[in-house]
């Protein structure tokens, strides 16, 4: 996938997470102020929980609105296999057992998953604070990092990078 199609992408996705999301506050909002919920003694909480959900539905918000002006304003850089892998960086990794794994290592929205529909592929957004994307940053294609914990964690080779 085009690496210009993928930040594409990632912008539309936080834009309808944005959307859901502003909805989802404001939805929390109004079941905080509606008249059923005023509370006829003390023990009565459900106005204050709803006020709760409401505040971190709409801080939840202002991180998809920042993450998305980000993105908006993100200078794509072009990499091939001799660079050290950094931030825009789109690396596809292989385990010894045929699996393939395409991650994009961006600034901020760590695990949001992108389709690329053409070949069939799942696209991850890493950070560099994450742990592989920790790993990753300054390798290069051919070298391996693993994926996972332990003995349950899984080499895998960083076969291409763009």
């Amino acid at each position: 996938m085009n690496k210009a199609d993928l930040l594409q992408l990632i912008i539309e996705q936080l834009t309808h997470d944005l959307a859901v999301q502003f909805n989802a506050a404001k939805a929390a909002h109004e079941a905080s102020t509606h008249e059923e919920n005023i509370p006829d003694n003390k023990y009565e909480t459900l106005a204050l929980e709803a006020s709760y959900v409401a505040q971190g539905q709409a801080n939840r918000a202002q991180e998809i609105r920042r993450a998305l002006e980000t993105y908006k304003q993100l200078v794509l850089v072009n990499f091939d296999d001799t660079d050290a892998i950094g931030l825009t960086a789109l690396a596809t990794l292989a385990s010894p057992e045929g699996t393939i794994r395409t991650v994009f290592i961006g600034p901020l929205e760590g695990g949001m998953k992108i389709s690329d529909k053409l070949n069939g592929t799942e696209i991850v957004v890493i950070t560099p604070a994450s742990p592989l994307g920790r790993d990753l940053i300054g390798k290069r294609a051919g070298d391996s990092v693993r994926i996972g914990i332990g003995r349950e964690g899984t080499e895998f080779e960083i076969v291409e990078v763009c």
